[in-house]
C-alpha cells in the first residue's frame, strides 16, 4: 500500500519560513515526479511545485522567487522549503507522487499525501 507522509505544517506569521518534507512508503518503484499543491478554502486545489526525471523543476508564479523544491528520487523524497510566507499562501497543502505500477514503468498513478495546514497570519 503506497503511502505519502508529510511533516512541518504549522502556524506562523508572514514573512517566516516553514519547510515541508514527504516521503513515499510501501512502493518498490521510485517516483517519475513529486511535487507539492495547495487548496486555500473556497479555492481549487493549485499547483506549487513539482521536481521530475532529470531534476526539472516547475514552480506556480505565485511562489516562485520564495518557495524552493527539492528531492532526492533514490530516497522517493521531496521538500518544500518556503520562504518570506505571505498570508495568501494559508492553505492546505498536500504532497504528490507520480509511481509506475510495475517495472515496465509504462503505467503510472498519483499518489497523494493527507494534507498538512499551513497557516500565515498577518
Amino acid at each position: 500500500q503506497v503511502q505519502l507522509t508529510e511533516s512541518g505544517g504549522g502556524l506562523v506569521q508572514a514573512g517566516w519560513p516553514l519547510r515541508l518534507s514527504c516521503a513515499v512508503s510501501g512502493s518498490i518503484f521510485s517516483a517519475n515526479a513529486m511535487g507539492w499543491y495547495r487548496q486555500a478554502l473556497g479555492r481549487a486545489r493549485e499547483l506549487v511545485a513539482i521536481i521530475s526525471g532529470g531534476n526539472s523543476i516547475k514552480y506556480s508564479d505565485a511562489v516562485k522567487g520564495r518557495f524552493t523544491i527539492s528531492g532526492d528520487n533514490a530516497k522517493n523524497t521531496v521538500v518544500l522549503q518556503m520562504n518570506r510566507l505571505k498570508p495568501e499562501d494559508t492553505a492546505v497543502y498536500v504532497c504528490n507522487a507520480e509511481i509506475p505500477t510495475d517495472a515496465s514503468r509504462a503505467v503510472w498513478y498519483d499518489y497523494w499525501s493527507q494534507g498538512t495546514q499551513v497557516t500565515v497570519s498577518s
